[in-house]
């Protein structure tokens, strides 16, 4: 397809790719150690305007389209930390899209307009202890008191979890019901009953924080209430299609930054006379690679072109068939970026086992985008639902 970026595109990625690499990538090596990035990088991005480009100005956004989000995710693994560039994309796209969408005006400037500056800090509750691809398993609940709600329950594996201002948060309020029985509430941190369970220790992503949460006799007022109750699902569903999407592009982007490295590294690296990159097996390995990424962008882009379609201009949610097409990226995505990375790994040889160099990081950050925001496994089974199987 034709390229979708125009020169405000053009001009925003210059922004993000100047902001990741001069604001972020010399200290993530610090942020790593310390398994958190400090809450100035939200400021900062806010600043720039990174964080609310995608977003209508009355939401205290800059009034782009779907697409200048897509920049962002590629170029924030410029930063070479996908635990700093996954904690920037949650605060952008996954925890307060749905406040775009559904939220009050009352909603937008309590809680969505500082998000986008930066100044509060946002995090997204919904997988749990007992429940994570399954979301429809939640046990978390809130019961009516007058003009309340309590909720008591957990929630796990939480970007942001354990220093977010605010949590949008997911709930049983209907607990016979099912996934139909589920509301969505935007619950301040410092409510009484919140709390941080604990700080989890990560394999990889290790500059974002992820916290264990549990409330208890936690008091919601309803003015809260994001969207109607008993809507949760359905509007985690699409909120969830943004999430993934963005992931991909995200995910890809890091994929060719770490196979670009590997080529830059077997150009100077000679083994017996002559540089690795003229052995006509990383040749090979390298050409098909390129290829699937390739692919894999067309297929992503295509996704972002239906998304920006449907959601932006035709302003309605989103079809079946882009949720199957977004489904799709992810589990494409997924397996292209696992190949790339393993293979540049192998490119480095025993450098590439070395924390010094990129790949090691990358190698290690990546695994996690079969796992979160869905597994690999849960998206096939909606692929195949949807084509009717």
């Amino acid at each position: 397809m034709l390229t979708p970026f125009r020169e405000e595109h053009d001009q925003f990625r210059k922004t993000v790719r100047s902001f990741a690499e001069k604001d972020l990538k010399p200290y993530v090596d610090q942020w790593e150690e310390e398994g958190v990035f400090p809450r100035s990088v939200f400021e900062r991005a806010g600043e720039l305007g990174i964080l609310g480009a995608h977003y209508p100005e009355h939401c205290g956004g800059a009034g782009g389209d779907f697409w200048f989000s897509v920049v962002k995710s590629e170029e924030l693994p410029r930063c070479n930390s996908a635990g700093t560039a996954l904690g920037l994309l949650v605060q952008s796209d996954m925890a307060t899209p749905a406040i775009g969408d559904l939220g009050t005006k009352e909603q937008h400037e309590e809680f969505l307009a500082p998000a986008l500056r930066g100044e509060k800090i946002a995090c997204l509750g919904v997988s749990e202890p007992d429940a994570g691809s399954d979301v429809a398993g939640i046990k978390t609940w809130a019961r009516k008191d007058g003009d309340d709600y309590i909720v008591n329950g957990a929630k796990t594996y939480i970007t942001n979890g354990s220093r977010a201002d605010f949590i949008t948060l997911l709930v049983k309020t209907n607990p016979e019901a099912g996934a139909h029985g589920c509301s969505f509430f935007l619950v301040p941190t410092n409510t009484k009953g919140f709390g941080v369970s604990k700080k989890l220790n990560k394999v990889g992503n290790l500059a974002s924080d992820t916290a264990e949460l549990h409330f208890e006799e936690m008091r919601v007022p309803k003015r809260y209430l994001l969207g109607e109750e008993n809507m949760g699902f359905m509007y985690l569903m699409q909120n969830f299609q943004t999430e993934r999407l963005i992931g991909s592009t995200s995910a890809l982007s890091g994929a060719q930054i770490m196979l670009d490295e590997a080529i830059k590294y077997a150009t100077d690296r000679k083994v017996m006379g002559k540089p690795v990159i003229k052995r006509d097996y990383w040749q090979q390995t390298i050409a098909g690679l390129q290829t699937k990424i390739e692919a894999a962008r067309s297929l992503c882009y295509r996704a972002a072109a239906e998304y920006q379609h449907e959601k932006y201009e035709q302003k309605q949610p989103l079809s079946m068939d882009t949720v199957k097409l977004i489904s799709m990226c992810k589990v494409f995505v997924g397996d292209v970026t696992t190949e790339v990375m393993d293979q540049a790994l192998q490119l480095h040889g025993g450098a590439g086992y070395i924390e010094e160099y990129p790949i090691a990081r990358s190698w290690r950050d990546q695994r996690l985008f079969r796992i979160g925001g869905g597994t690999t496994e849960t998206m096939r089974y909606y692929i195949a639902k949807l084509m009717g199987l």
